[in-house]
Order: structure tokens, then sequence, then C-alpha cells
């Protein structure tokens, strides 16, 4: 859901409360008319009709009002998915993931090592755990020399399936190489983006043209040309959010020269061509 739907949200919720308090005079309003009616002796039929009105508009209330709870309850519920979502503490939950598993795997260290750190090189993945080799030198000081290596793939064999890791690596003496979802990230950035809380920076408003692919219409049209549009109109999304005005454009004039060579080409080479049809890929050769 996007802010523009939760604007759409509480613009319906006051919408409905207004109608609400509308509806609430129009009743007073009706009470008030039926007080009257009895004291001026008004005809049976007009007070049932005032009754029955009476009874349509406290219907429509209670009905308005079901509509503002529920678009109340959606509106927390989606500002609370999005809260939940946003402080999420990668580094808190990859130390959580790691401390269990080095306390299962080692229970006889008290307090033990849990050192997870952002990767510094993309090779090695996002976040890196270095307990390993801490756990080696206590356990070499307690007398039980293992290699911290060791040491990395007992902690592996506890660890737990998480939620926005995609998998585990280790490289190197001992190091535990941590690579996160892509599609954790994607949603994360989708909920900041969507709930309008990472707002575009400020640029000054520009009218930029966009050159998609602009085949040559004289020739077949090849998977370059697919690329090249792809990428044209993810650019343009981009600087529409940035607030510029964008216009696409895929250029395909300037074909006079071009058919006038293959009109050329085919009287030259197929005098026959009303008659039978030219290989496409001869015609290309000239071009």
């Amino acid at each position: 859901m996007s802010k523009k739907d939760i604007d759409l949200l509480n613009e319906r919720a006051a919408t409905a409360e207004k109608e609400i308090l509308s509806l609430k005079l129009q009743l007073e309003s009706l009470q008030q008319s039926v007080t009257a009616d009895i004291s001026s002796d008004r005809s049976k039929e007009e007070f049932e009709k005032l009754q029955q009105e009476n009874a349509k508009l406290t219907h429509r209330i209670m009905i308005l009002k079901r509509t503002v709870e529920m678009q109340r309850n959606k509106l927390d519920n989606r500002m609370e998915g999005l809260k939940s979502a946003d402080t999420i503490s990668i580094l808190d939950n990859l130390s959580t993931v790691f401390n269990k598993a080095i306390s299962a795997a080692y229970p006889d260290i008290v307090d033990p090592p849990v050192i997870v750190t952002t990767s510094t090189n993309s090779k090695f993945g996002d976040y890196q755990c270095n307990s390993a080799m801490p756990l080696a030198q206590q356990l070499s000081i307690s007398g039980t020399k293992v290699p911290p290596r060791e040491v990395a793939k007992k902690i592996m064999s506890k660890l737990e399936i998480s939620p926005i890791v995609e998998k585990y690596e280790i490289a190197g003496a001992g190091f535990i190489n941590i690579y996160v979802k892509r599609e954790f990230g994607q949603s994360i950035l989708c909920n900041w983006l969507s709930s309008g809380q990472i707002p575009p920076p400020y640029v000054k408003k520009k009218r930029i043209i966009v050159d998609f692919s602009s085949p040559n219409i004289a020739k077949e049209m090849h998977v370059g040309h697919l690329r090249s549009t792809i990428i044209g109109d993810s650019i343009s999304r981009l600087l529409e959010y940035l607030g510029h005005d964008v216009l696409r454009l895929n250029h395909v004039g300037d074909w006079g020269t071009q058919f006038g060579m293959l009109i050329a080409h085919l009287q030259d080479k197929f005098p026959n061509y009303l008659s039978t049809v030219p290989p496409l890929e001869d015609l290309q050769v000239i071009i």
C-alpha cells in the first residue's frame, strides 16, 4: 500500500465522520419535527413516514461507524507493519543467531565472544562472523586445541535458518561470510518508499528527453532494442521520481534514404519481386 493509498484511507475516514455528524444533526431535526407533528395533530401517515426516515438514518450511521473503524484498523495494521519492518537491525539479528549457535556448539564457554561485523569486501559476503579465532584461543587456554576453521564448522552446524540470510560460507582461517537475502533488502526499500519515509532529494526541475532504442525500421529488430528500451524506461522512472518532466522518445524517422535504397536494390537484384518475395536477409545486405 503506497502513501497515496494511506492518505486516501484517512480522507475516507474523515469524510465518513463528517457524514455521521451531519446525519446526527438530521436525526435531531427529525425528532424535533416528530414532536412538533404530534403537538400540531398532523396525520398518522406523516408521523409514520418520519419514523421510517429516522430508522433509515440510524442504520446509515451504524454502517458509517463500522466503515470508519475498518479503515482505521487497516491504517493501523499497515503502519504497524511498516514500523516492524523498518526497525529490524540486521546486525542485532545476526548477533542473536550466532550467539545461539555458539552457545549450542560450546555450552561450557561462559560469555562466548560474538563478533559480527559488516564485510569490507562484497566478494566475502555482506557481513562476517569472526568469533572462531577468539573461541579457538579460549579452548586452547582450557587445554583443548582446535583449529579456528574447525570451530567455524561446528558453529555453522548449529546455525538456525534466518529469514534474512541467503547463505553462510567459511573462508580463510575460520571467517564465516554471511550473505543477506536480496528479497529482504528489496522489501525494506519498498516499505520505505511506499510510506514516503525517504523523499527524493531536492533538485531543480528540468524537462529531460530520454532516447530509447530508436530502431532502424528498414532493418529487422533484435534483443538489443529491448535492452535499451528497458534501460531507458528505468532511467525515466528515476528522473520522474526526482520530479523532472520526462519525455520518452523512440525516434524512427529519417527512413527515406533507407527505403529508397531498398527499392533500388529490389529493382536491380530482384526484378520479379512482385511475384517472388526475396529473402529479408538479402535486402539488409546494402543497409
